[in-house]
């Protein structure tokens, strides 16, 4: 065989190695395996030259392979020429004796980034070897561009799932603190934010508030920081926020945040709020991401929505409208479930003295304001768990669970001597209590007509004390 013939049979087997290069490529549709098969395949073929991929940004997750970002104010001009141009470019030095080749991996819908390979002690590439490698780089671009597109694929596919499944259970009749919670533990797990923060503004949107469901970080002092600054700038610009690299002044904790997007809430055309997704690391979240918590937000807003008018709706019902207690309805529900799940209870009744002359003196407006000034102090001097409520009229009502009786007449005497201390016009009060005790035969309609009992006594011997319950009243 002449040396025409070995040549010609040569670039036959090379052919042939080159179609199981392709198979081999294509085989792979994960990008970070199919790049490391790349790498391998070069060492075997050349393994005395040096070899780099240079990749959009956005193309790969960084690995240890030897692969460099390709970017457009780069100095290395010859790359940036391949990766636009989609042609092959070449770079020799006849100083330090070698040659470079940048042969653009190049899909049907695209360049994805440049293969360099450099060839030391040698002036130029030979024409067979500038072929070899360019159709290794088509090939290597064409499978690249197969994997991200079925990469692609598969997230877009994962991206609605999410979307689908947090819809579903949002429509589920979630109440407001579960479907805030719900959200932060999705967007925690699909996105791997630190933290995560839900915010309502005020009526004169001059304040946001945390709702529960943010992580605790947006409790703390240090949160404020960032917290006024994106709600400035989504007042200003009701705009999404993607963030990437931020720096705040004045930043003094341990922990500071870099990468952020902030979502605004809408509701009928108006901006009640934001989220605030956050990441110690800049640029920690890509533009998918971004792009798919607006998309996943703005599916949740109308449950968001629902939730609050819903909560909002039922505040009405058991909320007296004019002193902000409870409703005589949500106070008789609670007292029938303490005297079933408790071992005690106090119930105080009180009135306002002479509210009449009040009303006829002043106007029912100041006499409206008595009744504020006067629900306004229980709400100061009850604890969380207790029960304040409207009774009617001019009669209020507190329940104590779990309160003896002794415990509940000392918290009544306070409230009377508050009362005659603080109010504007002066007035008084008188108040009646009873109790139960789970050893003993009881009901909630006996509990309140001793404690009305109480009360008649108490009007009746001079106003502006407290009468305990027993057979024999006493004055306290």
């Amino acid at each position: 065989m002449d040396n025409h013939d070995r040549n010609l049979q040569m670039q036959v087997n090379r052919y042939k190695y080159l179609l199981q290069i392709t198979k081999t490529l294509h085989s792979s549709l994960d990008v970070e395996a199919l790049l490391g098969e790349l790498f391998v395949i070069l060492k075997e073929v050349y393994p005395g030259f040096s070899y780099y991929i240079l990749l959009s940004q956005d193309t790969h997750s960084h690995s240890d392979l030897p692969i460099i970002d390709l970017e457009y104010d780069s100095e290395n001009i010859a790359a940036i020429n391949a990766y636009v141009s989609g042609d092959v470019q070449f770079e020799n030095s006849l100083i330090d004796n070698h040659a470079i080749i940048y042969a653009p991996l190049k899909g049907h819908q695209g360049v994805y980034g440049v293969l360099q390979v450099i060839a030391a002690n040698t002036p130029e590439f030979p024409g067979n070897e500038v072929e070899f490698i360019t159709l290794l780089a088509g090939s290597a671009g064409s499978a690249l561009e197969n994997a991200q597109l079925y990469q692609q694929s598969r997230r877009e596919i994962s991206d609605l799932q999410l979307i689908n499944e947090t819809a579903h259970r949002l429509n589920s009749n979630l109440r407001l603190t579960e479907t805030m919670t719900f959200m932060s533990e999705q967007i925690t797990a699909s996105f791997e934010a630190q933290e995560i923060g839900f915010f309502l503004f005020s009526h004169d949107q001059a304040k946001a508030k945390a709702l529960p469901g943010s992580t605790s970080y947006f409790f703390t002092k240090h949160a404020r920081i960032y917290v006024e600054y994106i709600k400035e700038k989504i007042q200003k610009e009701i705009e999404p926020l993607f963030i990437g690299d931020i720096n705040l002044p004045n930043i003094n904790s341990i922990t500071s945040y870099h990468s952020i997007i902030a979502i605004p809430i809408i509701q009928s055309d108006l901006l009640i709020g934001f989220t605030i997704v956050m990441h110690e690391k800049p640029y920690f979240f890509s533009f998918d991401t971004f792009k798919l918590l607006q998309s996943l937000l703005h599916h949740s807003s109308l449950a968001l929505t629902n939730s609050m008018l819903r909560e909002e709706l039922e505040n009405m019902i058991i909320t007296d409208h004019l002193t902000k207690l409870h409703s005589r309805k949500f106070l008789d529900e609670k007292i029938q479930w303490s005297m079933k799940e408790d071992e005690e209870g106090t119930f105080i009744l009180l009135d306002i003295d002479n509210f009449k002359g009040i009303n006829d003196t002043y106007g029912h407006q100041v006499g409206d304001g008595v009744l504020i000034q006067v629900a306004n102090l229980i709400k100061a001097n009850i604890r969380g768990n207790d029960v304040g409520a409207r009774w009617g009229g001019e009669e209020l009502a507190i329940y104590l669970p779990r309160v003896p009786l002794d415990t509940g007449a000392a918290i009544a005497k306070r409230l009377v001597e508050k009362v005659s201390e603080c109010s504007v016009p002066h007035i008084t009060v008188s108040c009646g209590v009873s109790y139960w005790h789970k050893n003993r035969l009881d009901s909630y309609k006996y509990l309140f007509k001793r404690a009305d009992e109480a009360l008649y006594y108490a009007k009746e011997t001079g106003k502006d004390k407290v009468v305990t319950q027993g057979d024999n009243i006493r004055v306290s």
